[in-house]
Order: structure tokens, then C-alpha cells, then sequence
């Protein structure tokens, strides 16, 4: 197998896992990381470009390859406000998404936000939604949205309200209602990732919630 991944955002929760799980996959046999600041992992198989996000278009010619994931993302709070936010899980998301289509990669798969929608009154959850919408339209042969509940995992940034989330939504997603929306770490959402980027057949297809859990299919 020949296959070339292209990722960005593996330095993130849900990227290093995935990067991590690429380069150990016999289905991938080149990576490559395209990222602001260089990656602590060495690998054969690996290389690791280091980009501006704000001249992406400089770079159109790196995002050549079979799959490109893309695991950008930010917090209002990181970012500085919701502009800078949005240039971040909006703007360089569907640029380097157009970039990945012209140059012809096949399959493309975004990680997005549980209750993502173009008409949400939440700024976070509308940029998620608008940009699905936006990277629909574009002509890859596969897409896939993986929409994750809350993302349990070692972040380099400790974030309050996710570390109240880990505690309170295990104990209340055990009713059966609210099952569906219980915490999943990053690394199962990179090992679903994984799997469907090696199976999935068709057009476009939404892996939401609960379904992520399900690692056996795409």
C-alpha cells in the first residue's frame, strides 16, 4: 500500500493521536504534517513541513496526497475572540481544504463539534456548521465529519469548563437518554478517523456521538 495521509492540526488533542496512529498503520506508507512549529515526533515515514497559516496559498503544492485530515482548532479564549477564533476553525480549515481538492486528494476528513450548525446562535457551533456546509461543496470523491461530544484527553492548555465536563457527563450520560453524549477521548475519535479513512465508500458520511465509539466499520 501506497497511500499518502496529509494532516493538519497534529498537535492538537485528536491530531497527535491520529498522527500517531498513522504512522504506526500499514494502510499509510507517507505522512505528512504540515504545522506552525516543528513536531517532537521522528519517524521514516513522516515529514513535517513547517507553514505560515496565515500565507497557506503559499503552500498549495505540500497538500498533494490520498487523505487529508484536518484537526485544526482553537478556543475563544486561546485564540483572543471570535474573530481570531474563526480564522482559525473556519478560514484556514476551508482554505487548506480547497488547496487539498484542487490538488486532487480523494478523501477528506474534518473533525467538527457535536451540535455543528450554519444557523446556531453560538458563534463556535455556526463557524463548525458554516464550515461542513462550505466543504461539502467541494469535489472530493469521499468526505467525512466526525462530530465528537466532549474531548477527554491531556491537552497542553488546561481548560476549565472541559475539566468539569469530565467529571459531571460520565456520571449523568448513564441515563439512558443522555447516553449517547457521553465524553470520548481523543484517541478513540483518531482511531475512528482511522478506520474510516481506510473504509468508507461513500460520498459523505457523518459519524456523530455515539457512533464513534463503534470502531469496527467506517
Amino acid at each position: 500500500m501506497t497511500k499518502t495521509a496529509v494532516i493538519i492540526g497534529a498537535t492538537g488533542l485528536v491530531g497527535n493521536e491520529l498522527l500517531k496512529k498513522l504512522l504506526q498503520s500499514a494502510y499509510f506508507s507517507n505522512v505528512i504534517a504540515l504545522s506552525r512549529r516543528a513536531l517532537s515526533i521522528r519517524h521514516p515515514k513522516l515529514v513535517n513541513h513547517i507553514i505560515e497559516f496565515d500565507e497557506l496559498t503559499q503552500y498549495a503544492a505540500l497538500f498533494k496526497g490520498d487523505v487529508f485530515f484536518s484537526c485544526l482548532g482553537t478556543t475563544k479564549k486561546q485564540a483572543g475572540s471570535i474573530a481570531a477564533q474563526r480564522r482559525v476553525d473556519f478560514d484556514y480549515q476551508f482554505i487548506a481544504a480547497q488547496l487539498a481538492a484542487s490538488n486532487g486528494v480523494q478523501h477528506y476528513c474534518l473533525v467538527s463539534s457535536s451540535g455543528a450548525n450554519a444557523h446556531s446562535t453560538s458563534p463556535y457551533l455556526k463557524m463548525k456548521g458554516q464550515l461542513e456546509e462550505q466543504v461539502k461543496q467541494l469535489p472530493f470523491a469521499r468526505i467525512s465529519i466526525f462530530q465528537p461530544s466532549l474531548l477527554l484527553g491531556n491537552r497542553k492548555q488546561f481548560r476549565v469548563a472541559e475539566k468539569i465536563g469530565s467529571v459531571i457527563l460520565p456520571i449523568i450520560t448513564r441515563l439512558p437518554l443522555l447516553k449517547r453524549y457521553k465524553p470520548i477521548t481523543g484517541e478513540q475519535v483518531a482511531q475512528k478517523m482511522l478506520v474510516v479513512s481506510c473504509a468508507q465508500q461513500s460520498n459523505l458520511a457523518y459519524y456523530v456521538l455515539d457512533e464513534l465509539f463503534n470502531l469496527s466499520s467506517g
